[in-house]
């Protein structure tokens, strides 16, 4: 009898705090036990929700430009590409986008101009874009444009740490230089370079096409920028009709290769436009790597 007695203020305070109205973490003493210990009660807020993945698309979805290389009023090469970071000059916003080095090449034209565009709907809007940095095809298949007055907002380079297989990706990129398109899977292999100890390559199973070089590769979970579409390994499938053969090339599954973030934030650097990275280092924590709006 003696133990249930002296039990009882703190089993008073426990059930005044369960039906005391909500309210915030707050500190409750009383005498508990034979030692008269304090008994605490603080009130756990809800989790934030994770966004859903519509919502995670939305945020992605204004990074990413199609690009076309026009000559007389034709275009003659498209592909695709992310902004990777944006900076307030004299003249105005300047945006800078990542892609391919292989999908700029304007060498075998004689009157070439290259224009990033963005899609708004039925609305399309042109920006002159010019290659400022291209790096040589195929160890560092990566090319850096500018593009004046150009107003999406810049994506966030994933850490080394975030690239994982099983990951799932979103890819976004304008194949066949039509509207900015969108397929998903994961992460498929990731290759690490033994010296560095960073990614080197990457692979995805996302279906994509012919148009989708420098498309951006976006995590599902974070909507940071994983890696760069680079290319794609093909499989001929050929038939017959009318005694006439005929033949073409179709994606395979699993085998599109991609530039990782490692090697996005590398090239920058040695290309002088480390001032686009939020600290122009090696992407080792969660909090490194991305871009940023800077000033001149």
């Amino acid at each position: 009898m003696n133990r249930f007695s002296l039990g009882l203020p703190a089993l008073f305070t426990m059930l005044s705090c369960a039906a005391a109205p909500t309210s915030p973490p707050t500190e409750t003493a009383g005498t508990g036990g034979a030692g008269g210990s304090s008994v605490v009660m603080q009130q756990v807020g809800a989790l934030t929700p994770r966004p859903t993945r519509k919502e995670q698309v939305k945020r992605i979805l204004p990074h990413n430009v199609r690009l076309s290389i026009l000559e007389d009023g034709k275009a003659r090469r498209t592909a695709s590409g992310v902004v990777i970071g944006s900076e307030q000059t004299p003249e105005g916003l300047v945006s800078y986008v990542i892609t391919n080095a292989h999908a700029v090449e304007m060498d075998d034209l004689e009157n070439p101009h290259l224009v990033a565009i963005v899609d708004d709907r039925a609305d399309s809007t042109e920006y002159k874009a010019h290659v400022v940095a291209t790096g040589v095809v195929p160890d560092m298949d990566l090319a850096l444009l500018k593009v004046p007055g150009l107003p999406l907002r810049p994506a966030q380079l994933a850490a080394d740490t975030e690239l994982e297989l099983g990951d799932d990706v979103v890819v976004a990129a304008s194949p066949f230089g039509r509207a900015l398109s969108l397929s998903g899977g994961m992460v498929s292999q990731v290759e690490w370079d033994k010296e560095s100890k960073t990614p080197r390559m990457v692979k995805t199973d996302a279906a994509i096409g012919y148009g989708a070089s420098g498309g951006g590769i976006f995590s599902l979970e974070s909507g940071k920028l994983l890696a760069i579409v680079e290319g794609y390994r093909t499989a001929k499938v050929g038939f017959a009709v009318a005694e006439q053969n005929f033949s073409f090339d179709v994606p395979m599954p699993g085998e599109t290769f991609a530039a990782p973030s490692a090697k996005v934030r590398l090239f920058l650097q040695q290309k002088g436009f480390g001032r686009l990275l939020v600290d122009g280092a090696p992407g080792k924590g969660p909090g490194t790597g991305g871009s940023q709006t800077a000033s001149r």
